[in-house]
């Protein structure tokens, strides 16, 4: 299983930082969507995911419809490894923990501000997940809800080629 995140329009550097460092981590692919609210070249960027930045497989790609259109193209090119793409909103009707993911999972997340597009949302509501909340929170932090997401796909794939244990004594 492949795992890919893709962040539409991210405002804060720090919350990018940290969700580089994820992706480095556990060798997703990261995906910035322009525009975005900062310079990836800013300290501020480089600094959150430290030493991680160089490691990162990342693609910064003008504006959405681009890539969406790549994407599709993907799907039609590659028919043994699917496009499994998931859209992490606070209006999904089912948990991030409901899909069983298969093949190349693609996770999008929105801006801080304000989310994913609602146009995008409707085209997909079944593959709209949610993390639960308490009723009338807002939401969590945008790297929190990436690396929580994140990491339920690659539980379900048992962390395949992972470190799961720690040196013993």
């Amino acid at each position: 299983m492949k795992l890919e995140i893709v962040l539409v329009e991210p405002e804060i550097p720090q919350n990018t930082g940290n969700i580089a460092r994820t992706c480095v981590a556990t060798g997703a692919r990261l995906h910035l969507v322009e525009p975005l609210g900062f310079s990836i070249a800013d300290r501020e960027v480089k600094r959150a995911g430290l030493d991680y930045w160089y490691d990162l497989d990342l693609s910064v790609w003008p504006d959405l419809d681009t890539l969406l259109s790549d994407l599709e193209q993907r799907k039609q090119a590659n028919s043994v490894d699917p496009l499994n793409c998931y859209y992490v909103t606070t209006k999904g009707k089912q948990t991030y923990a409901d899909p069983r993911y298969r093949g190349t999972t693609i996770l999008f997340f929105g801006k801080e501000t304000r989310g994913l597009p609602e146009s995008l949302l409707q085209k997909h509501p079944g593959q709209c997940l949610r993390i639960p909340m308490l009723p009338g929170r807002r939401s969590l932090n945008l790297s929190n809800s990436v690396a929580i997401v994140a990491y339920e796909v690659l539980r379900q794939s048992q962390f395949s080629g992972m470190k799961v244990a720690g040196p013993s004594k």
